[in-house]
């Protein structure tokens, strides 16, 4: 006769999950519903049922180490199709985002990005060194700065925010890699499974899957979720591209950029990025505004990293005719923003929503290791 478990239920994890989104996991009588029209889960061990009674019973520690919360997309499948209005796919993106905090490093980065109480501080970091910098060059002589033609070089020169983003990237990522590298040894611990691939093998094959969203071919009811996150996916990243290259012409011809004219490839580039940002951004939002059950439930979390897309690609676009129509006030405000708004994102990454970025793709390399794969569609 197998030992007798006793289990420990976690009561602040219980609380923590329901105050980001969880809390109709309560409603749950585990009819394993969302489980059978899940086309994302596996058919060994599915998911979300056992998610969702493990956060019933607050086993925090086992949550926090199953790949399987992060192969969940919150597609809405399982939310539509339940017979108690349990929402299981706002309670596994309610797990995500505890996650986030658990495994955040340092510790108090996933507590300030968790409330907004923590949001003055979080934008005040960035908006002091932004505006040191800028005070450092212009020393502080506004009407010099307004004086001329709008060249936004002349508020911050293009090689010190370059030197800004790097020095910070390079930082953020030494501090994501230590809480992700947590996450994975949780991850063998947890499941003590023999790889069927090469970590080498299985990160190709779920990097496509990632950069492709295929997994999102698999959802029968938000569909617009792929296009959506494709546009955003492929727009940021695209903006990424853009400041690479526009950092390489003004280094090989600082005599001729910037400006970057609308003739040139790479700003073709930045303002069709900005452009797809903004379209899959705003079919998110009136998807929200229309219907929450299929959009999933908007959280803190959620709606802050939306808007600050939306502020970042905004701004983007907008700083082009400010400049040419040179409104010298409103377009290094807006100009000021945007860099706000662009290292908020970027520092803050691995504690935030993008940080989905990091810990799914890594939980799909696991997966993939172990053959851990979706159902296929009948």
């Amino acid at each position: 006769m197998p030992d007798a478990q006793v289990i420990k239920p976690n009561r602040d994890f219980i609380r923590k999950v329901k105050a980001v989104g969880g809390d109709s996991v309560e409603k749950c009588y585990q009819c394993a519903t969302c489980s059978v029209v899940c086309n994302l889960s596996p058919e060994d061990c599915p998911f979300p049922r056992k998610e969702m009674i493990w956060t019933q019973w607050g086993l925090g520690e086992k949550l926090m180490t199953d790949p399987d919360v992060w192969l969940c997309h919150q597609c809405s499948d399982c939310t539509v199709d339940c017979p108690r209005g349990a929402r299981p796919g706002d309670v596994m993106a309610a797990i995500r985002r505890v996650a986030f905090e658990y495994f955040a490093f340092p510790g108090f980065m996933g507590r300030l990005l968790a409330s907004p109480a923590g949001l003055p501080v979080l934008l005040l970091i960035p908006l002091l060194v932004i505006g040191a910098l800028s005070m450092v060059h212009i020393g502080g002589d506004f009407n010099h700065l307004l004086s001329e033609p709008v060249e936004y070089g002349l508020f911050i020169p293009h090689g010190w925010i370059e030197a800004l983003f790097i020095s910070g990237n390079v930082l953020i990522f030494l501090f994501a890699a230590v809480g992700l590298s947590r996450f994975y040894r949780g991850m063998v611990q947890s499941w003590n499974v023999k790889p069927e691939k090469g970590f080498i093998s299985a990160t190709i094959t779920a990097s496509f899957d990632v950069v492709f969203h295929n997994r999102f071919n698999k959802c029968e009811t938000s569909g617009y979720r792929k296009a959506a996150h494709m546009l955003v996916f492929f727009g940021f990243f695209g903006a990424f591209a853009t400041a690479g290259l526009a950092l390489i012409l003004m280094i090989v011809a600082p005599d001729q950029y910037p400006p970057i004219p609308f003739t040139n490839p790479v700003k073709w580039l930045g303002n069709a990025s900005g452009l797809a940002m903004l379209i899959g951004i705003v079919i998110i939002l009136v998807q929200r505004s229309r219907d929450d059950e299929i959009a999933g439930q908007s959280t803190y979390g959620h709606s802050l990293f939306i808007w600050m897309l939306l502020i970042v690609a905004a701004t983007g676009m907008l700083m082009q005719p400010l400049r040419i129509y040179d409104l010298r006030e409103v377009a290094y405000m807006t100009y000021f923003i945007h860099l706000l708004v662009v290292f908020f994102l970027l520092w803050y990454a691995p504690y935030s929503q993008l940080g989905h970025m990091f810990y799914r793709t890594l939980a799909m390399i696991f997966a993939r290791s172990i053959g851990r794969e979706a159902r296929e569609l009948e």
